[in-house]
């Protein structure tokens, strides 16, 4: 049998419109090979992202599992043991107090946005039963119910809080009416943590919780001195209108660990710039005085006022006073410079 051409017989034209066909064919199956192709390598891809994924997960639930090492606890009875939210729980004073109050055995609830707090300083007690972390920020509503508020929530440090004063001031303020309103909700009790700074530039030293203070209510730092004392008025007019449960405590320059080094206060200044051999900064003659207290002598104080039925301000610190640059050379020598 003779193999007879298909065109012969065709004009030029048919025969043009034959082999553009043929070409568009062509185009059309190499075209879906090279998708087929393509989504072979995706589904390949695709296969792989979905192990890598299935193996995270895995390696979530073998650590939400595992068996975790708690710090030990008090058992305490229901009778006894406390609903305690703290605000500002993950910050330096804030995660010492949620250790004192989760080892003598109540239940703790922290919330923090994290602004100047840290997970780590809390991390430790994540996933016990007895505690819960709420990433929250106090200038929104809050709904829980509780026995006790210790409100600690607000950045204390200078750099911190000279940083972002509206945020600041909006915490100790706006803040503080959630907290309140919150505690005369529940008919509980609010501990406001306050400050040295409500006494300003004082001009008599110690300072007693009857001074009213020496004031700049416009400065750098009003954002948080001026806070605090409108922290403080609202406390007692909730006391004072609707019979809320509350407690003061104006809290003096605090020590120990957990505390930021580059919090911008004299504590911390100072072991920073000895540790890297470089020379201490003192501001005039060094004769300035200053208290310091451990944080542990802190939180002792703060349970104490809290569990008491004193409703007026306390001042929480150490008594005794020291000039800047005799602490300065207590620095020093600890450091062995």
């Amino acid at each position: 049998m003779r193999f007879r051409y298909p065109f012969r017989n065709c004009t030029v034209k048919d025969k043009f419109m034959a082999i553009t066909l043929f070409g568009l064919i062509l185009i059309v199956w190499f075209g879906n090979f090279s998708h087929s192709v393509g989504d072979i390598e995706r589904r390949s891809v695709n296969n792989d992202l979905f192990n890598e994924i299935e193996n995270l997960k895995r390696r979530v639930q073998e650590l939400e599992h595992g068996q975790k090492v708690y710090p030990e606890v008090a058992f305490l009875n229901v009778k006894d043991r406390k609903r305690i939210l703290i605000t500002g729980g993950a910050g330096f004073v804030g995660s010492h107090l949620v250790d004192r109050l989760m080892m003598e055995g109540h239940e703790v609830t922290v919330v923090d946005n994290f602004f100047t707090g840290r997970k780590r300083n809390v991390e430790h007690w994540i996933g016990h039963e007895n505690f819960e972390l709420l990433n929250h920020d106090v200038i929104n509503p809050l709904f829980i119910e509780v026995d006790q508020v210790y409100h600690l929530a607000s950045p204390a440090s200078p750099p911190n809080y000279m940083y972002n004063p509206v945020k600041t001031i909006k915490t100790n303020t706006i803040g503080t009416n959630n907290m309140l309103g919150l505690t005369k909700r529940v008919r509980g009790r609010l501990l406001l943590a306050s400050t040295s700074e409500v006494y300003g530039d004082p001009e008599i030293h110690p300072q007693n919780e009857d001074y009213w203070g020496h004031v700049n209510p416009i400065g750098p730092r009003a954002c948080y001195d001026e806070g605090k004392r409108v922290a403080e008025t609202m406390c007692y007019a909730y006391h004072r209108q609707d019979g809320t449960e509350i407690r003061v405590a104006r809290i003096f320059n605090t020590f120990g660990p957990r505390m930021h080094l580059n919090d911008g206060r004299v504590v911390s200044n100072f072991i920073l710039q000895s540790l890297q051999d470089k020379p201490i900064t003192i501001y005039g003659e060094g004769k300035q005085t200053r208290s310091f207290q451990y944080v542990s002598d802190l939180v002792d104080g703060l349970i104490r006022l809290m569990n008491s039925n004193y409703s007026m301000p306390v001042n929480i610190g150490n008594p005794d006073e020291y000039t800047i640059g005799d602490f300065a050379k207590i620095i020093k020598g600890l450091v062995g410079m």
